[in-house]
């Protein structure tokens, strides 16, 4: 079991004779992701050859779908392009899309959302401005390194894409159900209680680490739901404690107002309900060593 993809996902991938597009598409493939094709609209009909397969090159999502089977489109196009991407995905109905690109404007990434939900909320979005997912050993769909761990019982959500990478490195030794990294924009379309909500449903994913950072109050939100729906053991960490007041730090949506929004606000939100926070990502791997081990 993995949570939104697994072996059985088969991925195209818009924007995929791009520079980003074809070198993640190369690295998706050698991670063991089921790479069915392309989308662009001026290359249809081509064929690109990428890690030894020959991958067809489709003008729309829809009609990649309807030819591959496809059930996962993962963004590659740049920013400017990107609402426009999204929403080509969202008419195909896709169970999931993955956007990748950083720098889409919230106008943009606000459009793209109003439209899912107009149109039922048929496709997960996972992003944009994120690492995209992984089941380690199943598929890989977006940028996380397929190598830097294996399969096991610990589901990761993070904000941040290094942290992502770095927290599965630091548990290599146990390994992963499934890693989503949600982007740390100020809208994204999966968030920490979508992804707390179906690790708490699979049952491989025996415990979860959570990563935040400051701005905004996704992590005060999910710490009230881990509080009134999540019975599996949970350890977090909070990036951002040294970011200085009022001063935007990467992400877009890291930004402090007031004591809303802070590191410690969040640490005590997530202590408040019984989960343990790291000072530092490895302190939170310890954690949640020691949780793996009493289970």
């Amino acid at each position: 079991m993995a949570i939104y993809l697994n072996s059985d996902s088969k991925i195209i991938v818009q924007g995929m004779t791009g520079a980003e597009g074809m070198k993640h598409t190369q690295r998706m493939l050698a991670g063991g992701s089921n790479i069915v094709g392309g989308v662009n609209p001026r290359k249809a009909g081509e064929t690109v050859s990428v890690e030894g397969r020959d991958l067809p090159v489709f003008g729309s999502v829809k009609e990649a779908m309807a030819a591959t089977g496809a059930n996962v489109s993962v963004i590659f196009v740049p920013p400017a392009f990107a609402k426009a991407a999204m929403i080509e995905a969202i008419d195909a109905e896709p169970p999931l899309a993955v956007a990748i690109p950083e720098g889409i404007t919230v106008h943009d990434s606000a459009s793209a959302w109003a439209y899912n939900v107009e149109k039922g909320k048929k496709t997960r979005i996972i992003g944009p401005n994120c690492p995209g997912i992984i089941s380690p050993e199943q598929s890989n769909a977006g940028i996380t390194p397929s190598n830097i761990t294996g399969r096991g019982p610990i589901g990761l959500v993070s904000k941040s894409g290094t942290l992502t990478y770095q927290m599965m490195y630091e548990l290599r030794d146990i390994g992963f159900s499934t890693a989503i990294g949600i982007g740390g924009d100020p809208v994204i379309g999966t968030t920490h209680i979508d992804a707390l909500e179906a690790f708490e449903k699979d049952p491989e994913t025996k415990a979860i680490v959570l990563i935040g950072e400051i701005g905004g109050d996704s992590e005060e939100k999910a710490a009230d739901y881990i509080s009134k729906h999540v019975t599996k053991p949970v350890v977090a960490y909070v990036a951002g404690f040294t970011a200085p007041e009022g001063k935007t730090m990467g992400h877009a949506g890291a930004i402090v107002s007031g004591s809303a929004g802070t590191a410690q606000a969040k640490k005590e939100a997530f202590e408040a309900v019984g989960v343990k926070v790291g000072k530092t990502p490895s302190e939170t791997a310890q954690l949640m060593r020691e949780i793996i081990g009493k289970l």
